[in-house]
């Protein structure tokens, strides 16, 4: 939605406000239970199209561990439930993908830690509660997945709304300049997690510490050796593989994309990238619902010692995108992920861009590990879940005030909790829904409609 410049913030939280007889806040906890003629085993098979063949079960074991790896692996499924819940009309650039692990610490270009979403495959123009239903469905399933009782997958619920509507009515009074400026600081972390400290992977000192040592430079040992008197990425099969098939083709093609690439970066990024040599290339398995799609880690060096590991990750269409209604306005899957990242994040990886390999695959490029880190849920007390929701709330909120207008969906929320508890109660009947999914998936598997046989297979990188 562009926001009209001539309007003041008063008038456009009014707006917001009045959006509540067309849309009341309460319509937002109801979820139906789908038809059966919906079927989300054959949504997650089409998903398949396009992706490694060798992986594809790889895949689908990786999402047959529980239903929350279920939920994190087919986003499409969701999608389309979405595409039939209540909006106000808000529309704004969405994560597409916000569930809980999908947010972390990573460096800026000045090299401090700030915390926000740090995957945006899916990212996409859509109805901004999309990505508040997803992040809190994902709240209730990781708090089932570690066995909390009821109240305490509501609570965290609660308190990822609750932070996103105090946020986002705070965001509503700044200006259009310091909104764009916001940034959560690890600092910002630690005042918040006083009460728990278990966050990030650990204590907040120790998970920076282990941030600041994830570089190329500290992490070149564990990925790569040096043959012969030049580089190479160790083998790591099945997650990191050399070409095995077809070799001076892809090394051609690889080369030729990485001069694509260049050609998105800023002048003064080329000047810097310039500076390395393409020294080895290998292929890299990622994520759940990222299996089977191609990935690429590159290594180059500067000076002949100074490393750089560049993550080529293939982007195609968003599962928010439909055939019949919602088009991506990029003709590169690549530059839209690019441009949405851009768009939401506080601050983004100075290498990031995108190219193509002509007639196969669109990819963003990002820095490998760049001062990267994550949540470790299996580790939260029921406590911590509740805290780190309440922060992934919290982030969302900066992300849609900065890629929206933050008046307009302040002045519909409003400042009491009708509108949390419709959430919650639609996340909690939301991760029903996803219970029931991942039965009929156990069922497929069993049935050997679908096999997570992991056994070696071919991994022809090119289609």
């Amino acid at each position: 939605m562009a926001i009209d410049p001539s309007t003041s913030r008063a008038e456009r939280y009014a707006q917001g406000r009045a959006l509540r007889t067309r849309c009341p806040r309460s319509s937002h906890a109801t979820w139906q239970p789908r038809g059966e003629s919906f079927d989300a085993l054959k949504l997650i098979e089409q998903s398949n199209a396009g992706r490694i063949p060798g992986l594809v079960a790889v895949r689908y074991h990786r999402m047959s561990q529980s239903p929350f790896a279920f939920f994190r692996g087919c986003a499409v499924v969701q999608a389309r439930d979405l595409a039939t819940t209540p909006v106000i009309g808000v529309v704004l650039q969405l994560c597409g993908d916000c569930h809980i692990l999908n947010f972390g610490g990573f460096a800026t270009p000045e090299r401090n830690l700030i915390f926000d979403i740090n995957d945006f495959d899916e990212t996409f123009p859509g109805p901004w509660e999309w990505d508040l239903k997803r992040l809190t469905a994902s709240v209730v399933l990781a708090a089932r997945d570690r066995g909390f009782p009821k109240a305490v997958a509501r609570d965290a619920a609660l308190g990822a709304v609750a932070s996103y509507r105090e946020k986002m009515d705070a965001y509503a009074q700044l200006s259009t300049l310091d909104v764009w400026y916001v940034r959560i600081s690890f600092a910002d972390l630690a005042d918040f997690f006083k009460r728990n400290a278990e966050t990030l992977g650990g204590p907040l000192p120790t998970a920076e510490r282990y941030a600041r040592d994830r570089t190329s430079e500290t992490v070149f040992p564990k990925l790569a050796r040096v043959e012969n008197g030049r580089p190479t990425i160790v083998d790591d099969p099945p997650l990191i593989y050399h070409f095995h098939e077809h070799i001076e083709e892809a090394e051609a093609l690889i080369r030729e994309f990485f001069k694509r690439y260049r050609r998105s970066l800023a002048s003064d990024r080329k000047r810097l990238f310039d500076r390395y040599v393409l020294q080895d290339i290998a292929i890299k398995v990622v994520g759940v619902g990222s299996v089977g799609t191609r990935c690429m880690v590159a290594l180059f060096t500067s000076d002949s010692t100074d490393p750089l590991f560049l993550q080529a990750k293939e982007a195609r269409r968003s599962a928010l995108e439909s055939p019949d209604a919602r088009k991506s306005r990029f003709a590169h899957q690549g530059e839209r992920v690019v441009s949405g990242q851009r768009l939401m994040q506080a601050a983004s990886d100075i290498f990031l861009g995108w190219a193509e390999i002509p007639t196969a695959s669109d990819y963003y490029v990002r820095q490998l590990r760049d001062m990267k880190t994550s949540v470790h849920i299996e580790r939260f007390r029921a406590s911590t879940l509740i805290d780190y929701a309440t922060v992934c709330g919290w982030a969302l909120a900066r992300a849609h005030a900065k890629a929206g207008d933050a008046a307009t969906i302040a002045g519909y929320i409003g400042g009491g909790d009708r509108f949390d508890r419709a959430i919650a109660k639609y996340a909690a009947a939301y991760a029903d829904q996803v219970e029931r999914d991942f039965e009929e998936f156990q069922a497929a598997i069993r049935a050997g409609r679908i096999s997570v046989d992991v056994s070696d297979r071919p991994l022809d990188f090119l289609p």
